[in-house]
């Protein structure tokens, strides 16, 4: 599958801004079953200062800074992106990773492999995912058992959230306590990731977060809106002797082709499409739109 990926994001600002400094992080990943084959970032007004870097997670993050005066900020991106779900490696091929229980998995984690320490950083906790309570981790508890595979357990954790969680995007912003989504049961494809991984974290294992997009069919006999798509969230939990495998709680699925991956880290805070800082008094109002195709090349 091959995709055409457009991402805008506007800020229209009150009383005009006379200095910004902002961090992206939208560029697509190049990894294994997944190959960017074309991008392209567009900002107005033109940036006096960018750069481009990879950051801790191994993400690409773009810095820019506008030193002039600007009622309007606007950040595109287009992106071609060859998805090839085949390539990845398969849970199911894996004898050891499709049967590890959680005993056999926190006992390989005590591992000084270069690989598990490293991994490790995923079990602590982070800015949004902190201070996990007692209800959440009996909450995740109901399906990680010593005894029980693990990708049998987050297979499972992934249904229930899917089920027993409403989606709500009136509920939540992006400063909702994962606590109040877990009381309510409520939220946005972004609150269902985290809870998740504080559900996984508690046990002991090692979840991140991942943002990306995902590929969405309009009704039966009804035209695709352009700019109607909008960016997505998932979790990934790492299998010892398998590695990372993605599942999405908001669709009850885990990702194969129509899952595109930007970036990953230990929660939302870590990989937000833009983020920065800004001179200026009064409002601001800020616009999303994002639109996936199946590309011709």
């Amino acid at each position: 599958m091959v995709f055409q990926i457009s991402h805008t994001t506007s800020y229209l600002y009150e009383s005009g801004v006379t200095f910004c400094h902002n961090i992206a992080t939208l560029k697509p990943k190049d990894m294994v079953g997944q190959k960017l084959l074309d991008y392209h970032l567009d900002i107005s007004p033109t940036p006096s200062e960018i750069s481009e870097k990879l950051d801790f997670f191994g993400n690409t993050v773009t810095r820019f800074s506008i030193q002039k005066y600007h009622n309007e900020l606007k950040v595109t991106t287009n992106s071609i992106i060859e998805r090839n779900f085949s390539l990845q490696p398969n849970i199911h091929d894996s004898v050891v990773g499709n049967t590890i229980t959680l005993t056999q998995a926190l006992l390989e984690l005590k591992s000084y492999d270069e690989e598990i320490l490293d991994v490790r950083q995923f079990t602590l906790e982070s800015i949004l995912i902190a201070r996990i309570t007692p209800e959440i981790k009996a909450y995740a508890e109901v399906s990680f058992k010593p005894n029980r595979p693990i990708f049998e357990a987050a297979f499972e954790l992934m249904q229930r959230i899917y089920t027993e969680f409403e989606f709500d995007p009136e509920f939540t912003n992006v400063a909702t306590p994962i606590h109040d989504v877990m009381k309510e049961k409520k939220g946005v494809c972004q609150d269902f990731a985290q809870i998740a991984i504080a559900c996984v974290r508690s046990v002991g294992l090692p979840a991140r977060y991942v943002s990306g997009y995902i590929e969405t069919l309009p009704p039966p006999g009804k035209e695709k809106l352009i700019g109607a798509d909008a960016s997505h969230a998932w979790f990934s939990i790492y299998i010892p002797k398998f590695g990372w495998i993605d599942f999405d709680p908001t669709n009850n699925q885990i990702p194969k082709n129509q899952h595109i991956t930007v970036a990953w880290g230990r929660d939302y805070y870590d990989v937000p499409p833009l983020k920065g800082v800004i001179y200026s008094t009064g409002k601001n109002k800020m616009k999303v739109a994002v639109d996936i195709r199946p590309a011709t090349v």
